[in-house]
């Protein structure tokens, strides 16, 4: 049956229930065709080849469960040589064809890039419909998406993807479904016609995202002049951020013990220990291989993390890849253009709560949490999930802002109750002391933005540390 893109459009709006339904009922195998570890060494970054295979496939394995697939097998498939025409080779993809039909697998995820010549070959030798891992990543995320940003950027980088694979063959493979269509695909017989609609969809979406940015840049010029220092959340998908995030805010953001669970952004203001006032933003998630093209598609999302004071990179120490997860997060970083400033960057080590006692030791003492370090460059042990370490967390947080203001002690009479509340409301205050005469001492910490407003009304304040 052809489907033209137009009605690929209108599937695009439905929502994602029956997508579920689909997926649940599809059978699928998830295979991991990694290169072996001599191939690794030549081929393969220093993270890449720190990763165990056998994580990498619970990695992909969770990925496809995320969009509620019904994964019935999974298996590691170590490859010695990339075949250009079907990435594994001959022998391995006759191997499979039998099984393939045997299980009667509707789906295979194959998780790694593939081009798509060899995605088009793996599916006529398998008569299935096969996805990789870049196709596998953005039905996610068009799953995740919620806000109007969120759903035009995955559908952009999605058209974008899908262009490269129109094809006039294998029509026998589309299945009608959900989602942005890599269950299933746009029809094929007309295939330049559907580029060029795809071509012509994907300069709207270019034409409303700029609108999109325009209002994004309104907002932060708003947010300018009511400044607060924005402290961003990063780290590797299900590194416990929403969980961290909430327990912070006392928000209550989707958190969930799944891969992406978060993807569109969330801010919320909240008051540190001492009356700081910050914007806390929650980011999805990074993973290794995340595809170039949903980086550049979310870097307007990603916009808190480019302009913020302090980035929490939160890492979930109780994966046996904790270490190469960390190093993708800085990979995708850097292609952010932010270098990891360890004056904007504080280490947080999170669910400790997963850990074994001998392990939680040995953290503990690598942390600042066990030399009381309020404000070095160790890492935080945190469990957000029971609060463990979340006032040492804040305490770093402070100390971070108040590297670049300035501190100040004023002495206010009792009945000046106005002058009171504003310092209340514009500082930081860390102390607070009250003579028997009612006479009140006050040790404040102020923002650079808001000096010139205190020091007209506070004329004697006494400056005692800062710039």
């Amino acid at each position: 049956m052809t489907e033209t893109l137009s009605s690929a459009e209108v599937r695009l709006q439905q929502h994602a229930a029956p997508e579920g339904e689909i997926a649940a009922a599809t059978h699928t195998l998830v295979i991991g065709p990694y290169l072996t570890r001599i191939a690794q060494r030549s081929a393969a970054g220093p993270a890449e080849a720190a990763r165990s295979t056998d994580a990498r496939l619970d990695e992909a394995t969770g990925l496809a469960a995320a969009i509620d697939l019904d994964v019935i097998r999974s298996v590691v498939l170590p490859v010695q040589r990339i075949r250009p025409s079907t990435y594994l080779g001959k022998g391995r993809v006759e191997e499979w064809a039998g099984t393939i039909k045997a299980e009667e697998i509707g789906l295979v995820v194959m998780d790694c890039a593939l081009s798509p010549v060899q995605q088009r070959n793996l599916e006529k030798a398998w008569g299935v419909k096969v996805i990789d891992r870049t196709g596998l990543i953005l039905e996610i995320f068009g799953r995740r998406a919620s806000t109007r940003e969120g759903t035009l950027q995955v559908e952009h980088a999605h058209l974008a993807y899908q262009k490269s694979r129109l094809v006039r063959s294998w029509t026998h493979l589309e299945r009608q479904r959900g989602g942005f269509g890599f269950l299933g695909g746009p029809g094929e017989t007309q295939i330049e016609a559907d580029r060029r609609q795809i071509q012509e969809r994907m300069t709207r979406i270019e034409r409303d995202l700029d609108s999109v940015t325009r209002t994004r840049g309104l907002h932060r010029q708003s947010r300018a002049r009511v400044p607060y220092p924005i402290v961003a959340l990063v780290g590797y998908t299900n590194a416990g951020k929403s969980t961290l995030f909430n327990a912070l805010t006392k928000a209550e953001v989707m958190a969930q013990d799944m891969l992406f669970a978060t993807l569109d952004p969330t801010a919320r203001a909240t008051r540190l220990p001492h009356g700081e006032t910050v914007i806390l933003s929650d980011t999805v998630g990074f993973i290794s291989d995340l595809p170039t093209s949903l980086i550049a598609a979310f870097r307007a999302t990603l916009e808190d993390v480019i302009e913020a004071d302090i980035l929490l990179h939160v890492r979930d120490v109780s994966h046996g890849d904790s270490q190469a997860q960390a190093e993708d997060v800085d990979t995708v970083l850097r292609e952010l253009g932010i270098e990891a400033d360890p004056n904007r960057l504080i280490e947080v080590w999170n669910k400790a709560d997963l850990l074994d006692a001998d392990e939680r030791t040995r953290l503990l003492n690598l942390s600042a949490q066990g030399r009381n370090d309020r404000d070095s460059a160790t890492p935080i042990l945190v469990s957000a999930l029971t609060g463990e370490g979340l006032s040492t967390l804040e305490s770093r947080i402070e100390a971070r802002i108040a590297r670049r203001r300035t501190t100040f002690a004023v002495t206010l009479p009792p009945e000046d109750g106005a002058s009171l509340n504003w310092l209340y409301e514009n500082a930081e205050v860390l102390d607070r002391r009250s003579e028997e005469s009612g006479t009140i001492h006050l040790a404040i910490r102020i923002a650079p933005e808001k000096e010139p407003r205190f020091l007209n009304r506070f004329e004697a304040a006494r400056r005692i540390a800062g710039a």
